[in-house]
C-alpha cells in the first residue's frame, strides 16, 4: 500500500526550491573556487622539505633529512601520477567508466606508494625509518590542510 502526501506538503516542498540565476551561480563559484590537485601536491612537497629540515636539525644526521623527504615524495609522486591520470580521463563519456578509472588509478597510487616505501630500504643507505614515517604522515595530512587553508587564502586576494 502506498500513501501519498497531501498536495499542500508537496507544494510546500516544491516552493522551497529556487534555481539559481546565472549571476548567483557565478558568485557562488567565486566564493568557493575549485581546489586544484596540483596545489595540494605542491603543498605535500613543501611540507616534505619542511619535515626534512626539521629532521636534519633534530638529529644532526643528513640521512634523516633524506629519509623524511623520501617519505613525503613516496606520497606526492603517486598523487601527481593520479592527478595527471584523472585530468586526462576528465572527458570520459560514461560515469561508470570514470568511476572504474578512479578506482583503478587509486589502487595504482596505493601500490606505488607501498613499492616506494619498500624500496627505501635499498635506495637510502642507513634509512631513518622514523623520519621517513614523519615525512609520509605530514604529506598525507596535506590533503586536509590544503582543504582548510586554501579557500581562506584565496578570499584574501
Amino acid at each position: 500500500m502506498t500513501t501519498n502526501a497531501p498536495s499542500s506538503e508537496v507544494d510546500a516542498e516544491a516552493s522551497d526550491f529556487k534555481p539559481l540565476t546565472a549571476e548567483e551561480a557565478q558568485r557562488l563559484r567565486e566564493q568557493h573556487p575549485e581546489l586544484s590537485s596540483w596545489w595540494v601536491i605542491g603543498a605535500q612537497v613543501a611540507a616534505g622539505l619542511l619535515v626534512a629540515v626539521v629532521a636534519w636539525f633534530w638529529t644532526h644526521r643528513p640521512v634523516a633529512a633524506v629519509s623524511a623527504f623520501y617519505g613525503a615524495m613516496a606520497v606526492a609522486l603517486p598523487a601527481a601520477l593520479f592527478a595527471r591520470a584523472m585530468r586526462r580521463a576528465k572527458d570520459v563519456a560514461s560515469q561508470s567508466a570514470a568511476m572504474m578509472g578512479f578506482v583503478i588509478w587509486e589502487l595504482i597510487k596505493i601500490a606505488l606508494t607501498v613499492a616506494l616505501l619498500v624500496a627505501a630500504r635499498w635506495l637510502i643507505e642507513g634509512v631513518h625509518w622514523l623520519a621517513l614515517l614523519a615525512g609520509m604522515v605530514v604529506a598525507l595530512k596535506m590533503y586536509w590542510v590544503a582543504l582548510a587553508v586554501r579557500p581562506r587564502l584565496l578570499n584574501r586576494i
